[in-house]
């Protein structure tokens, strides 16, 4: 009897013990597929994730691989920009150079940004380190293009956030210390009636405020156009000889490439030694025409808000090492 007891109390104990053990597996098989729900859940969200969160982890890999590259190259850039600096300054300066900002919208998709002021304002920025490699190098003029008539007939989002930088922009150099440290003269030029009035009125403040300024001068070519900045200037010196009553024989006869030069937006500019044109494209697109007829050219790849000084120097290394012969 006692034995049968004993084992009637070990059979409940192993039943006991059985129970647990299954109570335990079942749980850790429950945990097993829960989990394995939630990483087929986070799978099928990864694939069918809108193409926003997409860009964004692609943001974020560029960000750090983009800062991991510079963290391992910049001693090595930081040596060849001094190197360039010493070629560069061993030979003169470009009197006058020309800029086409180009590459503000790819370099925004490159980034993932979205938002148009953003996009022209990081654009806009950049203003203030080129400035300042002028400075250093004692370049007395530069001209840059911002906006151009063409695209001022883009989406009215895109116009707006150019606008809206060039006015954000404008409105610091009227009150940059650096500016007027350095007496920098500032003043846009193009088809200003074109702009709007905020836009107009940031121009005027900055014009003003450095007017009487003799360093370096500061362009800012704004719905502007080449043809239709030759146009301008044919169209003001027949009004001029209009209102003197010159026949028109005697229009003629005075309409020399003196003439016209004296009539184009910026007359007291001297004509742009070097033109630089950033992203890759290869052509003017109209800037200069007329003040570019022995200009050099150089194009590089590098969208605007990625220029660098280094870039700049090696643009300003390749005029120096060509031949200006100026048709002789």
């Amino acid at each position: 009897m006692p034995e049968r007891e004993l084992t009637a109390d070990a059979r409940t104990r192993l039943s006991s013990r059985s129970s647990a053990s299954f109570v335990t597996i079942s749980r850790s098989i429950d945990k097993l597929i829960d989990s394995r729900k939630l990483t087929l859940a986070h799978y099928a969200y990864s694939y069918s994730a809108p193409k926003r969160f997409n860009r964004a982890m692609r943001s974020v890999w560029n960000w750090i691989s983009r800062d991991c590259c510079r963290l391992l190259l910049s001693p090595i850039y930081r040596i060849y920009e001094r190197d360039l600096d010493r070629q560069v300054r061993a030979y003169p300066m470009p009197r006058h150079i020309g800029l086409i900002l180009d590459g503000n919208r790819r370099y925004s998709r490159k980034t993932c940004v979205v938002d148009p002021h953003d996009v022209y304002m990081a654009g806009a920025n950049k203003l203030d380190e080129l400035i300042e490699w002028c400075i250093t190098l004692k370049i007395p003029a530069i001209t840059l293009w911002v906006l151009s008539t063409e695209n001022l007939k883009r989406p009215r989002e895109e116009v707006t956030g150019i606008l809206s930088a060039i006015e954000r922009k404008l409105t610091l150099l009227a009150n940059d210390y650096q500016v007027h440290n350095e007496r920098i003269r500032v003043r846009a030029v193009g088809r200003l009636d074109l702009l709007p009035q905020s836009t107009l009125t940031a121009i005027r403040a900055a014009a003003e405020a450095t007017h009487d300024y003799d360093g370096m001068q500061l362009t800012i070519a704004t719905a502007y156009g080449g043809r239709e900045e030759i146009i301008d200037a044919m169209q003001s010196m027949l009004r001029e000889q209009l209102a003197q009553n010159r026949s028109l024989k005697d229009v003629i006869e005075m309409i020399t490439p003196e003439a016209v030069a004296r009539s184009l937006y910026a007359p007291d500019l001297p004509d742009p030694d070097l033109i630089i044109r950033t992203s890759g494209e290869v052509r003017l697109s109209g800037f200069l025409l007329w003040q570019s007829a022995f200009s050099e050219f150089y194009f590089t790849d590098v969208f605007w808000p990625a220029f660098r000084r280094i870039d700049f120097l090696r643009a300003i290394r390749a005029f120096q090492q060509r031949q200006r012969r100026f048709g002789k």
